[in-house]
């Protein structure tokens, strides 16, 4: 077995653009999905090409917003991404609006099958499903685990896809190892598992193995309050990581760190639980990565 340190998952070419589908959901206000991808993959020097799942007027943590549903508008969106003749190196998704747009992505990957497939599944957190998820939505999200090369699910959405009940947040490397095996025998390559902290710690644990990796623990600094849109920020700036030519171990460890330091710069904010996390003066780090 391998370990992360040395699995590289794309080899980035001297001067050459990475171009990257980006399947997401994009809120006018407060920082999560495409707000953050665009962004963060922009400054890793990626060529970002957004595919919108659906629009919010303000991520889902407000109390009043309003969703529109754009999957009507895929088949004809990509269509026209096929009359073009684009080629893309990398397809990254996250939210979803709906159980039919899981097509749109398998279409991409039909389209694309040299790209690297990088599988966010935007479900739930504590313990629960997002209010805008259904069942059918969920099912329909665990056919993307079958040859992700990376997936980054925390563990209310390991659980949802595996179907090993949701334990908290304190649970054991057992467990962690159970529910992460699972998730390969269900032909995922690359599972990180986002998020295991025990009490009493300042500690935050994510979890690397894959099909040819040893089972290795990546941990961070944990802050005393959480925000809307980390998951978002965690998975854009891995993949920033990745496609900058890093090692998947470096790239995990460059996300936690990014997102920490977003973090500590957001709680400096006013009304900072709400509006997403602030990482717009911290870009300087992802754009590093090519040095």
């Amino acid at each position: 077995m391998n370990n992360a340190q040395d699995l590289y998952l794309y080899k980035r070419e001297r001067d050459y653009i990475p171009r990257i589908a980006a399947v997401h959901d994009l809120c006018g206000y407060g920082k999560c999905s495409l707000g953050v991808a665009i962004p963060v993959l922009s400054a890793a020097g990626c060529d970002v090409c957004p595919v919108p799942t659906s629009l919010f007027s303000a991520h889902t943590r407000f109390p009043v917003f309003h969703m529109h549903d754009t999957t009507d508008m895929l088949t004809p969106y990509l269509d026209a991404w096929v009359a073009e003749g684009i080629e893309l190196d990398a397809i990254y998704s996250g939210f979803l609006g709906a159980a039919e747009q899981v097509g749109a992505i398998k279409r991409l990957y039909r389209e694309h099958p040299q790209a690297l497939r990088i599988v966010d599944p935007v479900m739930g957190d504590g313990g629960k499903q997002y209010t805008t998820y259904t069942d059918e939505l969920c099912a329909a999200m665990g056919e993307l685990v079958q040859g992700a090369d990376i997936l980054t699910p925390n563990l209310t959405e390991a659980s949802i896809l595996t179907g090993i009940p949701y334990e908290g947040q304190d649970v054991s490397e057992d467990y962690v190892r159970a529910i992460a095996n699972k998730l390969i025998e269900m032909g995922a390559k690359n599972v990180i598992i986002k998020g295991v902290v025990h009490d009493g710690e300042q500690v935050i644990r994510n979890y690397v193995v894959g099909q040819d990796l040893a089972f290795e623990e990546v941990s961070g600094p944990l802050l005393p309050f959480m925000l809307h849109g980390t998951g978002d920020l965690y998975a854009s700036s891995l993949l920033a990581a990745v496609m900058a030519g890093r090692s998947l171990h470096d790239a995990v460890e460059f996300a936690g760190s990014f997102v920490c330091d977003a973090m500590q710069i957001t709680c400096k904010q006013p009304d900072y639980e709400v509006r997403g996390v602030s990482f717009e003066s911290r870009l300087s780090e992802v754009a590093a990565l090519l040095g």
